[in-house]
C-alpha cells in the first residue's frame, strides 16, 4: 500500500533554507578571502628571484666623452574636461586652474641617450607607459631607455587606467585623450632631442625646514631634502631635474579644478631663472605638506616658502665629471597581493588583479657619473631615504629616488606598523608583509652593484 511521505514542517524548512544559505555564504567567502600569509620574506620564491636579479646587475665601466643634453615643455591639457584622479571619485573638472604640461629631458653621453619624461598626473598606468614607449619607437627616435616620472597631484587628470579600479578612482579609461598624450609626449621628446647640446652636469642637495612632515608617525623622522640634476649648456641655457617628499595634497578634497597643487607653482618659480624645471615625486610615502591650509592662496604660498629655502640654502653641490651613463632594468617578484579587510582577512589574489589589473612592479635604474637613480613602483615612504643615502655616499655616490615610474605596487612602509590600523599600512600596503625590509635589502644591494 502506498504511503505518501510527511511533509516537512515549517520549521524544517527554515532550518533547510538556512543551512543552504550558510553553505552558500560559506563558499563565497572561502572563494574571496584568505587569512595574510605571514611566513618570513627571506624563506619565499619571490625574494630569491629578486636577489638573485640583483646579484645579476652589472654597470660596466663603458664612459663616454661628453654629456649632451636637451629639453622640452609641452602643454597637454586637452580641450574638453577630463576627470579628476585622486582622493576619491569626483567627476570632471569645473575650470582649469593650472594647466597641464609634459617636460622631457634627454640625457646622452656619446654612447647612450636616455629620457628622463614627467607628467602632471597622479601615477603613470604601466597601460600608458607601454603606448608612449610604442609611440616612440615607431617615431625612430634614438633613445636608449626611458625613465617615467609624475609629480603626483591629487587634482590632476584621470583617465589613462583601465581596469574596475581605474574607473572607480581613477577617471576610468578615456582613448582620446591617452591618444593625446601620445601625441604631446612625442612633440617633446622631439623637441627635446632637436635641441640636445653639450652640458655640464651638476647633482645638487638642498636642505628644507618646517615643509615637510611625517603623516603616519608623527615622531618619527622625515626626508625634508631636495635633491637636483642641473644642465647647463654653453650658451647659458639651463634645466633641472628635482625631486622632493612632500605629497602634493594641499588642496581639499573638495576642489573641483585642474591644478599640478605645489609642485606646479614651484616649477613655475624654477623656470623664471631655468629654462625647464621637472618636479618628480621623491620619497613621498609617510610624508605630507606643512601648510597653513587648503586653499590656492595656501598652495602658492607653500611653493614660494619651498623655492625661497631652495634659493637661499646652497647645499652640497658636486660636479659630474666622468661621463658614465648606464642602465638597468630590475623586474620585482613580490609575494601574492595582500590586500586587507582586516588584520588577518585579505581578499583573495584573483580578486585583487581582477580589480587592480597589472601593477608592473620593477626598479628603473640609472648611474650617471657618480649619481645614482633609481626609479621605484613602489610608493616609498621618507624614513628610509637618509640610511639609504648615508651608505651611498660612503661609496662614493650620490642618490635619488623617485616613485611613479609606470607601475604602482601600493606603499612601502616600516614593518612595524604594517599591523597599524591606518591608511597607509592596512589600505595601501598592496603585498605585505615585511616590504620594508625586503625593500632595503633591494636598494643596499643596487648601490653595491653600482658602487663596484
Amino acid at each position: 500500500m502506498h504511503q505518501d511521505k510527511p511533509s516537512k514542517t515549517p520549521l524544517q524548512r527554515f532550518f533547510r533554507i538556512l543551512a543552504w544559505t550558510f553553505g552558500i555564504l560559506f563558499f563565497v567567502l572561502m572563494a574571496l578571502f584568505t587569512k595574510v600569509d605571514r611566513k618570513p620574506y627571506q624563506e619565499m620564491d619571490y625574494y630569491l628571484q629578486t636577489m638573485e636579479r640583483v646579484d645579476g646587475l652589472s654597470f660596466d665601466t663603458d664612459k663616454g666623452s661628453i654629456w649632451q643634453a636637451g629639453w622640452s615643455k609641452v602643454n597637454a591639457t586637452p580641450e574638453k574636461p577630463a576627470k579628476l584622479a585622486g582622493y576619491r571619485p569626483r567627476g570632471t573638472y569645473d575650470f582649469v586652474q593650472d594647466s597641464s604640461f609634459i617636460r622631457a629631458i634627454v640625457l646622452g653621453n656619446g654612447n647612450n641617450k636616455i629620457a628622463f619624461l614627467n607628467y602632471e598626473l597622479m601615477i603613470i598606468h604601466p597601460h600608458l607607459k607601454e603606448r608612449i614607449i610604442e609611440k616612440a619607437q615607431q617615431a625612430g627616435l634614438p633613445i636608449d631607455y626611458y625613465f617615467f616620472t609624475a609629480t603626483h597631484t591629487h587634482s590632476g587628470m584621470g583617465g589613462y587606467m583601465p581596469g574596475w579600479v581605474g574607473k572607480f578612482a581613477f577617471g576610468g579609461y578615456n582613448k582620446e585623450l591617452v591618444q593625446f598624450w601620445e601625441e604631446k609626449t612625442l612633440q617633446a621628446l622631439q623637441n627635446a632631442y632637436q635641441r640636445m647640446d653639450t652640458v655640464d652636469l651638476v647633482f645638487k642637495k638642498s636642505t628644507t625646514e618646517g615643509l615637510v612632515a611625517n603623516r603616519l608617525i608623527p615622531e618619527d623622522p622625515v626626508d625634508p631634502y631636495a635633491r637636483q640634476l642641473i644642465f647647463l649648456k654653453k650658451n647659458g641655457e639651463k634645466a633641472t631635474f628635482l625631486t622632493y617628499n612632500a605629497h602634493p595634497t594641499i588642496l581639499e578634497r573638495k576642489f573641483l579644478g585642474l591644478s599640478g597643487d605645489y609642485p606646479h607653482y614651484l616649477a613655475e618659480a624654477l623656470e623664471e631663472s631655468y629654462d625647464l624645471a621637472l618636479f618628480a615625486a621623491g620619497t613621498m610615502g609617510s610624508h605630507k605638506p606643512v601648510a597653513s591650509g587648503k586653499t590656492m592662496a595656501d598652495v602658492e604660498q607653500y611653493s614660494h616658502a619651498l623655492f625661497e629655502q631652495l634659493s637661499i640654502n646652497p647645499g652640497k653641490v658636486d660636479t659630474i665629471k666622468v661621463q658614465r651613463l648606464q642602465t638597468q632594468f630590475l623586474p620585482l617578484a613580490l609575494r601574492k597581493a595582500h590586500f586587507r579587510i582586516g588584520k588577518n582577512v585579505r581578499i583573495r589574489p584573483w580578486l585583487f588583479r581582477t580589480l587592480v589589473g597589472d601593477t608592473n612592479p620593477h626598479f628603473d635604474i640609472a648611474l650617471i657619473g657618480n649619481t645614482l637613480m633609481i626609479t621605484s613602483s613602489g610608493e616609498i615612504s621618507g624614513v628610509f631615504m637618509e640610511k639609504w643615502e648615508d651608505y651611498a655616499n660612503k661609496k662614493g655616490l650620490n642618490l635619488m629616488i623617485t616613485c611613479f615610474n609606470g607601475g604602482y605596487i601600493g606603499y612601502i612602509t616600516p614593518d612595524e606598523y604594517y599591523d597599524e590600523n591606518r591608511y597607509e599600512v592596512r589600505d595601501m600596503n598592496w603585498y605585505g608583509p615585511y616590504n620594508g625590509a625586503y625593500f632595503d635589502e633591494i636598494i643596499r644591494g643596487i648601490i653595491e652593484k653600482a658602487a663596484q
